[in-house]
């Protein structure tokens, strides 16, 4: 079989630009419009609206985006998959119906459930978190439980002649899977195909980070990246693909764009654990075949997980965030008497109340290398004349983060000089849902297409697998050159891990920078940021590459967190400045931005 399949990637969470529907609906050939909307943070925003009213919980924005252009989906017979349905598919696909109606065309849309627990809490009696251990909360407080879905049952929608398929939670890379196996006709033990095909959809299922959006070298698509264009997809029957971008475009495709989204968000790359298929990613090759144009190929399958996961969220307290200015001499200390006062005060009328403590405060600065910790560049760090600083707490009770802010805000004459507040809305209480990520037994779930039940593939063992690690360096260190200029680099996040992935600019740099970048040298660059020590590293020969851990890492993640940047976004920035002691590099050798230090 020698026939391509063309897929673009649309959206890759709720709330993006919808310029990608116009652009690559005039792009051809196109087979597939794919989007994937669901953040595990947005499944809580999702799971709040539901309880506020019991027809919301999807994405309405991709029900007007898509009202809007199909006339154009009709016209092309591009098929469309999307995730939109959120924690209520079957609200999304009415309204998506209700909109083909107006729009006076028929086509056909079909609804994927299945992954809601929440009737079925008793099938998770006994759960624990999987990374923390931590006993299953009680139902009360258990806001949203859905089961990660794969790609078979919207296979079987589009077998039974489904236009528009609209999911709840399947895993983000199903979008894509699921078009691949209902046009190959691939089988549930052709694991490397699966495996090669879950990669292709992990490529593409975050819209413009793989065409050049938060790319390291971001200076060299900065001149066109208002119209950065969304990749497409050519998938070839053996899961191989071109990953590509409609001409005219801004960004990039390239080696480096697509293998730092090759290892975003994922843990050991030699077991990236999917609902039907237990991945290898190590000996992945990437090949730039023409311009914008990178081939993938090499992903293999290693076996079935015979658990899913289940992402649930948990009702956790209030929160609530301030942000402040503070200018002069000595800013930071400044701040922390402003911090230190508002908390006392604030604490002594919880306590006449008769109320608990805070169960967390935390005070952010931003605008003096605070994220860096004891790493920072600026020589007098300890006396910064400028900074923003933002005040957060957590507590059980909404009207005592109130307490807080009313401190918080009636303290400012009080304060040193040089205070200064933001002056938009007053912050109010935030009601917070925390992740709690678990594991239930394949047969505990039962997927559906249009109310069909889907059954589920076996799983099997995973194949054995050791993990290696590359040459020693040769030769002997002459300078050090941060680690971006050696290195493109990409951080992401699950819960409350990060992960970073390194990929070598060139294969002989890789031995200098697994040698310099070590788990305890991570651990020290991060350990202002660590709950823990566990940090961990991986090897992938296939890309010269490294994808890094660290668990407990963003003080609880998404909306638990009170950290400005609750899912790690910076930390490939921070990790990236590291100097790495190397030989010296001809002129001609391929190096990215950054600084060049002194060798002793």
């Amino acid at each position: 079989m020698t026939r391509t399949i063309h897929i673009g990637g649309a959206s890759g969470y709720w709330g993006e630009s919808d310029m990608a529907w116009a652009q690559l609906l005039s792009h051809q050939p196109l087979d597939y419009l794919v989007f994937d909307y669901l953040a595990e943070i947005t499944m809580s925003l999702l799971a709040r609206m539901r309880e506020r009213d019991p027809a919301a919980g999807y994405a309405t924005d991709f029900v007007s985006q898509l009202a809007e252009h199909l006339p154009r989906v009709a016209a092309t017979g591009v098929r469309v998959i999307s995730n939109a349905g959120g924690v209520n598919p079957e609200s999304c696909a009415r309204a998506v119906r209700e909109a083909v109606l107006r729009a006076g065309l028929s086509l056909k849309v079909a609804v994927v459930t299945g992954d809601d627990l929440m009737g079925r809490l008793d099938g998770l009696s006994g759960a624990t978190e999987m990374f923390t251990g931590e006993a299953l909360p009680q139902a009360e407080r258990i806001v949203s439980a859905n089961a990660y879905l794969g790609a078979f049952p919207i296979a079987a929608a589009l077998d039974a002649g489904a236009d528009i398929v609209i999911t709840g939670r399947v895993v983000d890379s199903a979008v894509t899977l699921g078009a691949l196996i209902h046009e190959f006709g691939w089988r549930a033990d052709e694991l490397d195909r699966l495996a090669q095909g879950s990669l292709v959809g992990h490529l593409i299922e975050c819209g413009p980070q793989v065409t050049g959006g938060n790319f390291t070298d971001w200076q060299d698509v900065a001149q066109d990246i208002a119209d950065i264009g969304y990749p497409v997809a050519s998938v070839s029957a053996d899961g191989s693909a071109v990953i590509s971008k409609p001409a005219d475009t801004g960004g990039q495709v390239s080696y480096g764009t697509v293998a730092e989204q090759m290892l975003y968000e994922i843990g050991d790359p030699a077991e990236y654990i999917l609902p039907d298929v237990v991945c290898d990613f190590t000996q992945v090759m990437l090949e730039e075949v023409g311009p914008d144009r990178v081939r993938v190929s090499g992903a293999r399958g290693r076996g079935v997980p015979d658990t899913l996961k289940v992402s649930v969220t948990v009702a956790d307290g209030h929160r609530i965030s301030l942000l402040f200015f503070m200018v002069g001499h000595q800013a930071d200390a400044k701040a922390e008497v402003v911090f230190d006062a508002v908390l006392e005060r604030a604490e002594r009328k919880l306590a006449a109340k008769g109320w608990d403590s805070f169960s967390q405060s935390e005070l952010e600065f931003t605008g003096y290398d605070n994220s860096f910790g004891d790493f920072h560049d600026l020589g007098d760090v300890h006396n910064p004349r400028e900074l923003a600083f933002r005040m957060s707490v957590r507590h059980a009770r909404a009207d005592a983060c109130a307490v807080f802010a009313r401190e918080a805000l009636g303290f400012a004459l009080a304060a040193p000089p040089g205070l200064s507040l933001y002056t938009g809305a007053r912050a109010r209480p935030q009601a917070v849902t925390r992740l709690f990520s678990t594991l239930v037994g394949r047969d505990g779930v039962t997927a559906r297409v249009d109310g069909a039940g889907i059954p589920f593939a076996p799983g099997t063992a995973p194949s054995p697998f050791v993990h290696g690690a590359p040459p020693p360096p040769v030769g002997e260190p002459t300078q050090y050159l941060e680690l971006q200029r050696l290195a493109w680099l990409r951080s992401g996040d699950k819960g409350d891990m990060s992960n970073i992935g390194i990929i070598a600019r060139a294969p002989d740099y890789l031995p200098w920078i697994w040698a310099a970048v070590t788990e305890d040298a991570v651990w020290e660059r991060f350990a202002h940021y660590l709950d823990g020590d566990s940090v961990r590293r991986w090897y992938l020969p296939g890309t010269h590459a490294i994808n890094i851990t660290m668990d407990r890492a963003l003080g609880g993640g998404g909306m638990a967190s009170l950290r400005n940047d609750p899912q790690g976004k910076g930390f490939a920035q921070i990790l990236g400045c590291m100097p790495v002691p190397m030989p010296s590099v001809e002129r001609d050798r391929p190096l990215g931005w950054g600084m060049h230090h002194p060798f002793p």
